[in-house]
């Protein structure tokens, strides 16, 4: 490290578990973090709500604050770890006027303020880095904004939640329903005291938006994002997915659509049947993995811990390392890339094939109802599976050829009002390998 480099001050925003491990990490390897970054980095601070909440011991007291705002306006990098989005929107534009930049893991507030962000750290010359937003410590973000930048990415999917990988993978294994996994990932330290931000798939489409916008160069409006949750998913579903060969995995789907009118971007976030041959089927617990296609390099896979207070950290870190040495050497991460400024795709600009679960009256003739029902909109059928019941009537499994999502929704409305169908159980969308 060059004796004459500068240091450089970090202040961090929020002490919980990524927070605590990033002091932990920036004290007990501040040595060769700073060898890396080029400069001497200090801990100028650490902003709390309370003075008086117990912490982990690693955490010194003396660093602590609640005068936010003072750290962020004294400080070189701002590390922004304490969630929401107005409070956290509000300090990081602080940090960047005065000539911070900023690392963060918040999603939530990246996907909603994602061009205000931008916009002001590029007027002001200075970095915003993101890597832990999305998947953790996986470094899926450097792979689309810097490894791909020179390749035309088409799709992108992946599980981006892993609590909701978790849970799935606990009702594929022991045969748990949604509550019961879900209680589960909750002891486990997977899901939150309220899991509603991953279990309705809030999380997951933040982060879906953000890698399209990464790989899109297009702004994306988390409005135009399609999210469907898993409380829906019953051990039935599991079970009919596994005869199928598949598996049921809640995925974050962004892909480039050609259209009459032009190419748009689809952004999506639900459950979906994989099959067991596709790369993300065997993705277990509470990992992430996202698989980028790509034009030139074609298919590949981004998989790790997508969670996790160490191994958040770690992608915090290194984007804290780049942050500092951009600032010894004047270089600067890439700047927003929005030239293609693709419109938002619709339902009948996107294909699909879907896994349809129906309860029927167990009497002939009914199979005809329904493949009627289908056909009238456009809908072929690929299989049929029929499970008898114990009282009058039988689960009907109907797997379609492709057809249009907008023909595909419209069937599963008409199939609740088609004579023989006491109940539509449930509709999936079937991935392929």
């Amino acid at each position: 490290m060059p004796s004459a480099a500068p240091s450089l001050s970090i202040a961090v925003l929020g002490c919980g578990t990524v927070g605590t491990q990033v002091v932990r990490l920036l004290l007990e390897q501040g040595e060769e973090l700073s060898a890396r970054a080029g400069t001497r980095l200090e801990l100028a601070g650490i902003a709390v709500r309370s003075l008086e909440t117990e912490r982990d011991p690693v955490v010194p007291r003396d660093l602590l604050t609640t005068d936010a705002e003072s750290l962020v306006e004294r400080a070189d990098v701002v590390v922004e770890l304490m969630g929401g989005t107005e409070r956290a929107r509000d300090l990081i534009l602080r940090g960047i006027e005065a000539g911070a930049s900023v690392v963060t893991a918040n999603k939530a507030l990246l996907a909603s303020q994602y061009g205000e962000l931008f916009s002001r750290a590029d007027a002001a010359g200075v970095d915003l880095l993101f890597e832990a937003a999305v998947a953790g410590a996986v470094p899926v973000v450097r792979g689309v904004r810097e490894s791909l930048a020179g390749d035309r990415i088409e799709r992108v999917i992946g599980i981006m939640n892993g609590t909701t990988n978790y849970v799935l993978d606990a009702m594929t294994t022991a045969g748990w329903d949604v509550d019961a996994a879900v209680t589960r990932a909750q002891e486990l330290g997977y899901a939150e005291a309220d899991p509603t931000a991953d279990v309705d798939g809030h999380d997951a489409a933040a982060k879906a938006a953000i890698l399209a916008a990464l790989a899109f160069h297009t702004r994306v409006d988390l409005r135009d994002v399609t999210r469907e949750g898993i409380r829906g998913v019953t051990p039935e579903d599991i079970e009919a997915a596994r005869e199928a060969g598949g598996v049921i995995k809640l995925l974050g789907i962004a892909e480039r659509v050609a259209t009459p009118q032009g190419e748009r971007v689809a952004v999506q976030v639900h459950p979906a049947v994989l099959p067991l041959e596709h790369p993300l089927a065997s993705v277990r617990g509470a990992f992430n993995a996202v698989v980028l296609e790509a034009q030139a390099a074609g298919r590949l896979m981004f998989y790790g811990a997508g969670a996790g207070g160490p191994e958040t950290a770690s992608a915090v870190l290194g984007d804290v390392v780049a942050a500092a040495r951009h600032r010894v050497t004047g270089g600067r991460a890439p700047a927003e890339s929005t030239h293609a400024t693709l419109a938002p795709a619709r339902p009948a600009d996107l294909g699909a094939r879907m896994q349809i679960r129906l309860r029927v009256a167990d009497r002939p003739g009914v199979l005809a109802h329904v493949s009627t029902a289908l056909a009238q909109h456009g809908v072929s059928i690929e299989s049929v599976r029929q499970r008898p019941g114990d009282d009058g009537s039988a689960t009907l499994t109907v797997v379609t050829h492709e057809a249009r999502l907008d023909a595909l929704l419209r069937t599963t409305a008409a199939l609740q009002a088609t004579t023989g169908v006491e109940e539509l159980l449930s509709a999936y969308r079937v991935e392929q390998a």
